[in-house]
């Protein structure tokens, strides 16, 4: 990192940004201090942890009059002209004692597996998972007489943790535990690199968080999920 590009508090209080200055600088697309992932690997962008002015601007520019954006951990709303699309409240977890372990039956998943991943994503709706979203991380599946019913993998990479995401299962197959041994050996995988799993999951969700919290993740905090299309020029 840089002294005018650097996350000022913890990594994980704006993920996306440490990522993008960090393991994922290879992804970063930059203007002044605003980054982006590429629009087919993800829709994260992010800003500094208290954005001013210019880099809202420096945001502007990079995305283009009209374009969506969108942010996890934004600490600040955006400014005047910037209209808000959606926005919503995610708890972060992070593990704390999850037993993860290596399992047999799973596949690592790679390009060649993308348009299924992609037609599983679409059914299930676990959250973005793009064209070229398989290149952030490692991937895992379980398949069925050779059909993918169910996958997890990595996302946002800040220093030191690894955010696991895109859980789902067919819905032909819930109920079996598919998603809580893909967790456990996606898991397995980032504590191998000495590095600490982390996951969000949407506030109204309690499900999902008992059920994470059951496998081990602890609540850290609450993260805020904004997104916004960026002004045309000379509108306030």
């Amino acid at each position: 990192m840089t002294a005018a590009l650097r996350v000022t508090g913890h990594v994980l209080d704006n993920p996306t940004y440490a990522a993008l200055l960090g393991p994922h600088a290879h992804f970063a697309e930059r203007h002044g201090r605003a980054l982006s992932y590429p629009e087919d690997v993800s829709p994260w962008q992010a800003l500094p942890d208290e954005p001013d002015a210019r880099d809202w601007a420096d945001l502007a520019a990079l995305r283009g009059p009209g374009a969506e954006v969108a942010m996890p951990g934004l600490r600040t709303m955006p400014p005047a002209g910037w209209e808000i699309s959606w926005q919503g409240n995610g708890v972060q977890l992070v593990d704390e004692s999850v037993d993860a372990r290596p399992d047999p039956d799973v596949v690592l998943l790679g390009a060649d597996d993308v348009p299924e991943m992609l037609d599983l994503v679409s059914r299930t709706q676990p959250g973005p998972f793009l064209a070229r979203t398989v290149e952030l991380g490692t991937y895992l599946g379980i398949r069925r007489d050779g059909r993918l019913i169910a996958m997890a993998g990595e996302r946002i990479h800040p220093p030191g943790y690894t955010e696991i995401s895109a859980v789902c299962t067919d819905e032909e197959f819930r109920g079996q535990g598919l998603g809580t041994r893909l967790v456990r050996a996606v898991a397995a995988g980032i504590r191998e690199r000495g590095e600490i799993p982390f996951l969000h999951a949407a506030e109204t969700n309690e499900g999902a968080i008992r059920l994470y919290e059951s496998l081990g993740f602890k609540r850290r905090g609450r993260t805020r999920f904004v997104g916004a299309k960026v002004p045309y020029p000379g509108v306030d």
